[in-house]
């Protein structure tokens, strides 16, 4: 015999994407941020100590959007 779970209640806290979405959207004009000035470039130069492994440059390498 094949037992199915009862429905359960739907709590205050299960929201669905859309209503995420749509009380973000509403509540958005109250959060203003402040605009920041943009970084000023930096040469490649002077980025020392980073390593990214061979296998991370090559997927990036790999992908069009990115770089091959």
């Amino acid at each position: 015999m094949t037992m199915y779970p009862a429905p359960r209640e739907r709590h205050e806290s299960e929201w669905s994407l859309a209503e995420l979405r749509g009380d973000g959207a509403r509540m958005a004009p109250h959060w203003v941020t402040p605009v920041a000035p943009a970084p000023a470039p930096v040469s490649p130069a002077s980025i020392h100590g980073v390593v990214v492994p061979a296998a991370s440059a090559r997927l990036i390498a790999a992908t069009a959007e990115y770089g091959g």
